[in-house]
């Protein structure tokens, strides 16, 4: 049996799939293919198409720091489905790559396993976290993450690699879109559920002060260049508020772009370009975007 039929039949192959609903901003076009990745077979699958095709591959986790073209995405989206959305809490913790960082992180601190707490403030799932080393309040992936298993989409084989091994710095791993996390293994330290929880509340509690909560956003914007913040740096340029289109600087906290009715994909992409142009111009720092812009944006 072919893969796209092997696919299509398991429910786990869906064709010209919007995925605007599949990201936090809630707009975008069109992938080709969205495959639901339940296993190594899944993979495989996955992999045969994009070839015989001709194909680009997305790995997609939650959606939480990416805009897809209002034409969308003419190739294969990669999406963990429920046989990626296993978990394990013990001294080492073992999730696949769909589970949600906030509900490892609640999960992790009522075992009374500590060193997860800071997941609760990213939107984002366990092979997002990898890929883009991800982090909040002080620590990063890099610093619980023990191995990650990857589908290595050239060799076809399947690899267990450390954080040196994925060369994991401040939002930058070396995976690339031919690879695909499939879990991750965390090292955690006893803490008692009180602690954690009341670590996850604080958490919670700065992100609802100082984010815009309730608003369609994909987080931070630009990276935060060495030594400063880069929602410092754009308001100090006065920008909060400034706009393109339906899309505008948050005035709660300048690093993230919030959109309105009516926003496009292209409206968040015009707006990115003139922050960062305007940040060069009036500071000689040239920003570098942590949102990821995929498809045709010409």
């Amino acid at each position: 049996m072919k893969a796209r039929e092997r696919l299509r039949m398991a429910g786990r192959l869906g064709e010209n799939v919007a995925l605007g609903p599949l990201t936090t901003y809630r707009f975008g076009g069109q992938a080709r293919y969205l495959v639901t990745i339940d296993g190594e077979r899944d993979l495989r699958d996955a992999w045969k198409i994009a070839g015989e095709e001709g194909l680009p591959l997305l790995p997609l986790g939650r959606g939480s720091n990416i805009v897809v073209a209002d034409a969308g995405f003419a190739g294969v989206v990669l999406q963990a489905g429920a046989g990626l959305s296993h978990r394990t809490i013990g001294e080492e913790v073992v999730a696949g790559a769909g589970v949600p960082l906030p509900l490892l992180a609640r999960d992790a601190a009522r075992a009374g396993r500590g060193g997860l707490e800071f997941y609760v403030g990213i939107p984002g799932s366990v092979g997002g976290a990898v890929r883009m080393n991800a982090g909040c309040h002080g620590t990063e992936t890099s610093e619980v993450l023990v191995s990650a298993r990857v589908f290595d989409g050239l060799s076809g084989a399947i690899l267990d690699r450390s954080p040196d091994d994925l060369d994991l710095r401040y939002r930058h791993s070396n995976l690339d879109d031919v690879s695909f996390v499939i879990e991750a293994r965390y090292s955690t330290f006893s803490r008692p559920p009180v602690e954690s929880e009341r670590m996850i509340r604080e958490i919670s509690r700065w992100r609802r002060d100082n984010q815009p909560g309730g608003t369609l956003n994909a987080g931070s914007v630009f990276k935060n260049p060495e030594g400063d913040a880069a929602g410092r740096i754009i308001d100090s340029l006065g920008l909060k508020g400034y706009g393109s289109g339906a899309v505008k600087v948050s005035e709660r906290h300048a690093n993230f772009f919030v959109a309105e009715e009516g926003a496009t994909a292209r409206d968040v992409y015009i707006l990115v370009l003139e922050i960062q142009r305007r940040v060069l111009d009036g500071t000689g720092i040239d920003l570098e975007p942590e949102i990821r812009f995929v498809g045709d944006f010409s």
